[in-house]
């Protein structure tokens, strides 16, 4: 292995390594000592006893800089004795490294110079090994390289197999599910013609080709039943005057979960998968059966059907199952939250259907908005309801406020009675606050946002997650891109939004410790959702504002940040893989209530993690406070 020589300047006393290396008794000290610290206690005797021959022993003064940031790794050091802390650009206090672990691994798997300073605060002694040592120690051992995994970037990640997702239908690729090659006729042959091929090959639908081979349409048995025997057309008919022109489409690549969601929300049995404007395959829900597919798909289906409020509880009961079923699956928590968020959808669109039966239909355009967790399609195992009603400028409430109270109160009492508890702050559309003309709304934004407060901030913040759900949709679209342009251009509501992102902190201690919740109900615990996800998601409104990007979701706004520039490349990579982890994390954790008869929370008791899974999120609630310093101090996240 390499020699390594370090120095290092701008502190109280230069870090400098210049050949020292262990033998004999200290060695097999050093050796012992490793062989009681995860990950490098998953290494065989002699890759512990190169590993410490190749090393140099490093004796730190208080106030010695291990890690410069902004500069690449030099040495990876592990700590031994003492204490070392990181700090962020703007000095403030990110964690504290233990013994045991190692500094600077973050950055060089990334290929990054470090973002963070680590200080000796007192007299440390570390074990520095050379990059090249320690990438070559990875390579060698898998376990141990598995351990460091989370600290890659994305984009080296992209394309690794996950043992958790390996054959799990909804993390499986179109690809690997559609009937290819797909049976198609031209868009001038006759529905007799076309008929006679789906009997023939035993297919309930063909595809539509132009001459170039273009994508023009579907041909399905409903079609022919609904539009060509029911309306009494000629068998001679050519296929363009009754097919589906123009049908949904997803590509090859597109995930089996993202077609389940698609179908479902749009009542769609046949779903041709195209690339380049031609097609590729066709999936059909006997694929999906075939595939045994259950579970969200199935129960948007059943809520389509149900007739009363006893029946959509019945539906909405099976809603654990589906969370046991996508966890246990490997399936991500972005697409989990997708899943849930989409059974919450119908549900609220059924609730509406169901409303208007009884009270007739609306006397005026409406559109009814979810925020919140629904909003951003993040929904888990447990959810309250946030959600508001635009009305046309038509309103008149003499006239037509009855209705929309009793609109509103149908669907707000249905999604109680469904599991979906009251808003704690009644941000719902029973509140007449919430249920006004589109000329109040603009009203309401342009005030929250020209003068900004405490309380004007929060409610910004809870409606740019507004998403419509069900109406007339146009009510939104101005108003969205509205606000996002007057936002964007008001430092002083900026300024406030920054304040309100900063106020939940991940929990950290001082000494890099978990900071637990210390006495009640949920006493040695952390809450993964307001000392967890909160947080990211106040961090990417802000830089969604500061993007004027529409997505809502805050994995969608993460990423779209990042190339609008104003979250950094190394930033935003860091971000997502710190969502996803604890996201992951949070979802485990309530599965697993979920499976001992329990009720699904928050609140995770970190001894309950594996030392792997502790110390990653450790890490990645250290990049969220880093993330936070950043903001504060008006410095470009990255």
């Amino acid at each position: 292995m390499a020699e390594a020589s370090i120095r290092r300047s701008g502190s109280t006393s230069a870090l400098r390594l210049d050949g020292e290396r262990i033998e004999g008794e200290r060695a097999a000290r050093a050796v012992a000592f490793l062989a009681r610290h995860h990950p490098f206690d998953l290494l065989p005797q002699e890759a512990l006893e190169g590993l410490v021959a190749a090393a140099r022993v490093v004796d730190s003064p208080a106030g010695t800089v291990v890690l410069a940031a902004g500069e690449r790794v030099e040495a990876v050091h592990i700590l031994l004795i003492g204490a070392i802390d990181a700090f962020s650009v703007e000095g403030e206090h990110v964690s504290r490294y233990v013994a045991g672990e190692p500094i600077g691994v973050r950055a060089l798997l990334r290929d990054k110079p470090s973002a963070v300073r680590a200080l000796a605060v007192e007299q440390t002694r570390t074990l520095a090994l050379a990059p090249a040592d320690f990438l070559a120690l990875l390579a060698a051992h898998p376990a141990v390289d598995a351990y460091f995994d989370r600290l890659r970037s994305a984009e080296r990640r992209r394309g690794m197999p996950r043992e958790a997702d390996a054959g799990a239908l909804f993390a499986a690729p179109l690809a690997d599910v559609m009937t290819p090659a797909p049976v198609a006729v031209a868009p001038d042959a006759s529905v007799r013609e076309a008929a006679a091929l789906m009997r023939e090959r035993r297919i309930s639908c063909v595809l539509v080709e132009e001459a170039d081979g273009a994508l023009a349409g579907i041909l399905t048995t409903g079609d022919l039943t609904g539009r060509v025997i029911a309306e009494g057309r000629a068998l001679d008919t050519p296929v363009r005057a009754v097919m589906t022109p123009a049908p949904t489409t997803l590509p090859p690549d597109a995930l089996v979960f993202d077609a389940m969601i698609l179908m479902s929300e749009r009542g769609i049995g046949h779903l041709p998968i195209a690339e380049g404007g031609r097609a590729r395959g066709i999936l059909t829900r006997t694929n999906l059966v075939r595939r045994q597919s259950v579970s969200a798909m199935f129960m948007i289906g059943d809520i389509a059907k149900a007739r009363t409020i006893q029946d959509l509880r019945a539906v909405l009961g099976r809603l654990p199952e589906l969370l046991l079923q996508l966890v246990g699956a490997g399936v991500r928590s972005q697409r989990v939250g997708f899943a849930i968020t989409s059974v919450t959808d119908q549900l609220t669109r059924r609730l509406i259907e169901l409303a208007e039966e009884r009270l007739g239909p609306a006397p005026i355009p409406y559109l009814w908005l979810a925020c919140g967790s629904q909003g951003r399609r993040e929904q888990t195992g447990i959810s309250d309801q946030d959600n508001c009603l635009i009305l046309d400028d038509a309103y008149d409430s003499g006239r037509h406020g009855d209705y929309f109270e009793a609109l509103a109160k149908s669907v707000v009492e249905g999604l109680a009675a469904c599991g979906y508890y009251l808003c704690p702050g009644d941000m719902m559309a029973t509140n007449p606050k919430w249920r006004q003309p589109l000329r109040v709304w603009r009203t309401y934004f342009r005030g929250w946002i020209m003068r900004p407060d405490p309380m004007a901030q929060m409610l910004a913040s809870v409606m740019f997650d507004l998403r419509p759900i069900q109406g007339e949709s146009a009510l939104f679209g101005d108003l969205q891109e509205e606000t996002l342009r007057l936002a964007r251009a008001n430092s002083i509501f900026r300024a406030h939004m920054i304040a309100n992102s900063l106020k939940h902190t991940p929990p950290l201690g001082l000494f890099r410790g978990f900071a637990l919740i210390r006495s009640g109900e949920h006493k040695d615990t952390v809450d993964l959702k307001h000392s967890g996800i909160v947080p990211i998601v106040d961090l990417a409104r802000v830089y969604a504002l500061d993007g004027a990007i529409p997505a809502i979701n805050t994995r969608e706004r993460i990423l779209a940040a990042r190339e609008a520039g104003t979250l950094s490349e190394s930033g935003g990579a860091d971000l997502v893989d710190a969502y996803d982890l604890i996201g992951d994390i949070r979802l485990r954790h309530q599965a697993a209530r979920i499976r001992a008869g329990e009720k699904a929370d928050n609140y995770l008791a970190p001894s309950t993690l594996s030392a792997l899974e502790r110390n990653h999120l450790k890490d990645a609630f250290g990049v969220v406070k880093s993330l936070q310093s950043a903001l504060a101090h008006g410095r470009s996240a990255g």
